[in-house]
C-alpha cells in the first residue's frame, strides 16, 4: 500500500489518481499508524517551506517519515517534499528540513531574469546524471512540469537528474531508500506516470 502523507499541504487528489490510473491504489492519511504499515511513502508539498515544515512537525508526521525511511520504507518527495528531505531551506528565512538527505534550498537567481522568469513554471527535459531505478522508463531529454522558485544545491552526492534553466538546477535526487523529485510526476503526462510506476515496483 502506497501511503500519501497529509499534513494540509500538497496536491493530494492529483496524486492518488495518478497512482489510480497506474492500477495501484494509494491512500491519503495523517494517521500515523495508518501511514506505518504502508509499504511506500509519498511526501507532497506546496507552497512555502518555513509554513510547510511547520504544519508537518505540528502533525508529528516528521517523526513517522524520518522512522519509516531509516527502517528502508521507500520514499518519494515531490516538489517541495522533495525540498524538505535536506538539511535546511533558505526561503524568506533560515528553516530547518528533515535532514534525510545532506544539502540546502537556496532562491534561484538567474543570469538573465529577463529570459529565464521566476518562478519557474513549465515544461523541461531532464538531463539524467546518475541510473537509478526512478528512471527505469525515462530517457535523456524528456520532458516533466515544474513550478519552483528554490532549489536544491551542495547535495552532488545524491542529485540523479539536472534541467538547465539559465543554470544547472537539481531536478530529482536519490539516495538508498529516499528519493524526491522538484517537478510533479502527477502533472507531467506519460513520463511522469512511468516514475511513479518505477517507484511501485522497488
Amino acid at each position: 500500500m502506497i501511503g500519501i502523507v497529509d499534513y494540509g499541504v500538497g496536491n493530494l487528489f492529483s496524486l492518488k489518481s495518478s497512482f489510480y490510473a497506474i492500477g495501484q491504489t494509494a491512500l491519503v492519511s495523517d494517521d500515523p499508524a495508518v501511514l506505518g504499515a504502508c509499504d511506500r511513502l509519498i511526501l507532497p508539498g506546496v507552497g512555502a517551506f518555513g509554513d510547510a515544515s511547520e504544519k508537518l512537525r505540528a502533525s508529528g508526521l516528521d517523526r513517522l517519515v524520518c522512522r519509516q525511511a531509516e527502517q528502508g520504507v521507500p520514499l518519494l518527495g515531490i516538489c517541495l517534499g522533495m525540498q524538505m528531505l535536506f538539511e535546511e531551506s533558505l526561503e524568506h528565512g533560515r528553516y530547518k528540513g528533515l535532514g534525510l538527505l545532506k544539502g540546502q534550498v537556496c532562491p534561484i537567481v538567474p543570469k538573465d531574469p529577463a529570459v529565464h522568469k521566476i518562478p519557474h513554471i513549465g515544461w523541461n527535459g531532464l538531463h539524467v546524471t546518475q541510473p537509478s531505478l526512478l528512471f527505469a522508463e525515462v530517457r535523456e531529454g524528456d520532458e516533466v512540469y515544474f513550478v519552483h522558485s528554490y532549489s536544491a544545491r551542495d547535495c552532488a552526492d545524491s542529485v540523479i537528474a539536472t534541467v538547465e534553466y539559465g543554470e544547472e538546477l537539481t531536478a530529482a535526487v536519490a539516495q538508498g531508500n529516499v528519493y524526491g523529485t522538484q517537478f510533479h510526476p502527477e502533472k507531467s503526462g506519460p513520463v511522469g506516470l512511468s516514475i511513479l510506476k518505477a517507484f511501485c515496483q522497488f
